[in-house]
């Protein structure tokens, strides 16, 4: 087919989520309270881990860093979504849709990696803690973070541009509230089976390869957590895990139901709401499981507020 039939469609309509107006109203409301809650929950973790001497160190660092793409995350879909739910057409321009797409699935790959490489941390800091300091340097930590960025967003370039080089004739209908995999395929005019293998099959890799090696991790850190002879460390060790392991049930379990299983079965409404549930309220709730859990993220927010509290005065 030639480029001309390929951009018949040159923008798509995110019918989001249905209802009245007032419901559009509340679901605005609500949204921009969550999307308002998130920046500033995350925000938080990012200043107290660069202001709090305390927290200079191998965990806090990737901590900080995740709370950075949580806020990246949660924009690739929520600023869109309420200017959507206020708009009349609902419409996206066809490049606008492919860039949240490329944007949606490279933070979301990212986020797997930084939460395999957090287990990691985990496991060195509980089952090798002599090897820690030497094996866990800032050096290593920076090459590990670029690594998640570089891994994140070079994968999906080529599969999402040959996707957007399909012929999309019509119609442009996309009853979802973000430009996903499944919508945009079947808006497709002509079938791509091998770039949708392609894709399916490296998004399938980056979930199983990442949550195998966390639950590795984990199995392993649980066995050394058991041998602990006091009470007392094995509380402290598994306080250390358990928002990790809160945060990894909360955005895997969603995202393995959404795109490992069959989704024909699931009604439209529900995978709206899983998509909503992992992009949206995981990076809602980050802030609180690590900072509910933490003695030391505690103390240091504490000390950002103070901060600030000093900076308004003066």
């Amino acid at each position: 087919m030639n480029k001309s039939a390929t951009h018949i469609v040159t923008e798509f309509v995110l019918l989001g989520f249905p209802g009245c107006s007032e419901i559009q109203i509340f679901l605005f409301s609500l949204f921009l309270v969550i999307y308002v809650l998130t920046l500033l929950g995350n925000g938080a973790i990012i200043c107290a881990v660069r202001w709090d001497p305390r927290l200079h160190t191998p965990m806090y660092f990737l901590l900080g860093n995740f709370a950075f793409l949580e806020i990246w995350y949660v924009s690739s879909t929520v600023p869109n979504m309420l200017a959507n739910i206020l708009s009349r057409t609902k419409t996206i321009s066809f490049s606008g849709c492919f860039l949240q797409f490329y944007f949606f699935f490279s933070l979301g790959t990212t986020e797997c990696l930084f939460l395999a490489i957090m287990a990691y941390d985990r496991y060195l800091a509980i089952c090798r803690p002599l090897h820690y300091p030497t094996v866990m340097t800032g050096n290593l930590c920076g090459m590990l973070v670029s690594l998640c960025w570089l891994i994140g967003f070079l994968g999906y370039p080529i599969p999402i541009f040959f996707i957007s080089q399909l012929p999309f004739c019509g119609p442009n209908i996309i009853d979802h509230f973000l430009c996903d995999m499944d919508p945009l395929m079947a808006l497709s005019c002509a079938p791509a089976p091998i770039t949708e293998f392609i894709f399916y099959t490296q998004s399938s890799l980056v979930l199983f390869f990442t949550i195998m090696y966390i639950l590795r991790s984990y199995t392993l850190l649980l066995r050394a957590v058991f041998r602990v002879p006091s009470a007392a460390g094995r509380k402290k060790a598994f306080s250390t895990c358990g928002s990790h392991l809160a945060v990894v049930s909360l955005f895997y379990g969603t995202v393995m139901v959404m795109y490992v299983s069959p989704t024909h079965g699931i009604p439209t409404l529900m995978q709206k709401i899983l998509t909503l549930a992992y992009s949206t309220m995981t990076p809602l709730f980050n802030p609180l499981i690590y900072s509910l859990r933490n003695k030391d993220m505690k103390l240091a927010l504490r000390s950002v507020l103070f901060r600030i509290r000093i900076s308004q005065k003066s």
